[in-house]
């Protein structure tokens, strides 16, 4: 954790409290994570270790679904716990394609070794920003099935007290469009903490930075012995994203299949 504040924060790194830090590798149980980290697991091995090492247990249902035609697809799912749903379904497609999966991915997950190789950082600010449509553009060209959570992080709390992703973003369409892949919609059932969800919903009032997302790692660690459900849904063709919607409609009209699986 070290490590990466320095990486972070750069100069302004030495302006942050030990203590601070300190608090903030108690909050992610960073002994708990290393010692995990430290068995060199790497791939799909390492997503499906993650759920050994927490006991979770998985059921996925409509494997049947899952195309075996040789061509290459877009998996997209909801987003509703921003850890445990991602290693999951690693490790239910990873096995599946033998390894030839990539997640697009928020840049911070490229500090955890094991999980980098199935990666595509997506950082849309500083240098990175700026390498951004070729990384983007290199997922879907290349022979990889491609992962995508196209809300962009953790599902809220709804109003009507329901856990839903926020709208997606139209890319997945354009691109899957783009590279004539077939789209995949995957249903992911669970959620996180009501401190989780109040947090992020204070965040969003007061206008403040998403610091819902420093509590994921202990969100983590609280779904020790958990059971969660994937439900996988019929390929939607390419074809299907005609002129008649924009990219951005698709997307919602996409969102609205997934929560319907």
């Amino acid at each position: 954790m070290d490590a990466i504040v320095r990486a972070r924060a750069g100069k302004k790194a030495r302006y942050i409290p030990q203590w601070a830090i300190n608090a903030l590798k108690r909050l992610i149980h960073q002994d708990f994570i290393n010692a995990y980290l430290r068995q060199g697991l790497e791939g799909v091995p390492f997503c499906k270790g993650v759920l050994d090492y927490l006991g979770v247990e998985v059921t996925v249902e409509g494997r049947e679904n899952l195309p075996a035609d040789g061509r290459w697809y877009t998996f997209v799912s909801n987003h509703p716990l921003g850890a445990i749903d991602g290693v999951t379904l690693g490790w239910v497609l990873g096995e599946q394609y033998d390894g030839h999966i990539k997640y697009l991915v928020n840049d911070l997950l490229m500090n955890l070794k094991g999980l980098a190789p199935l990666c595509v950082p997506i950082n849309k600010i500083g240098s990175q920003s700026r390498n951004l449509p070729a990384m983007v553009e290199s997922a879907f060209a290349g022979e990889n099935h491609v992962i995508m959570f196209p809300a962009g992080l953790c599902s809220r709390r709804q109003d009507d007290g329901s856990i839903r992703d926020i709208p997606w973003n139209k890319s997945f369409i354009v691109k899957s469009r783009q590279h004539e892949r077939d789209i995949v919609p995957v249903h992911f059932i669970g959620e996180n903490s009501s401190r989780f969800y109040r947090v992020a919903r204070w965040c969003k009032r007061l206008h403040l930075p998403n610091f819902a997302m420093a509590l994921l790692p202990d969100e983590m660690y609280r779904s020790r012995g958990k059971h969660y459900v994937v439900r996988i849904g019929r390929p939607i063709p390419c074809e299907t994203f005609d002129q008649s919607r924009t990219p951005q409609q698709w997307g919602q009209w996409v969102q609205e299949r997934v929560y319907e699986i």
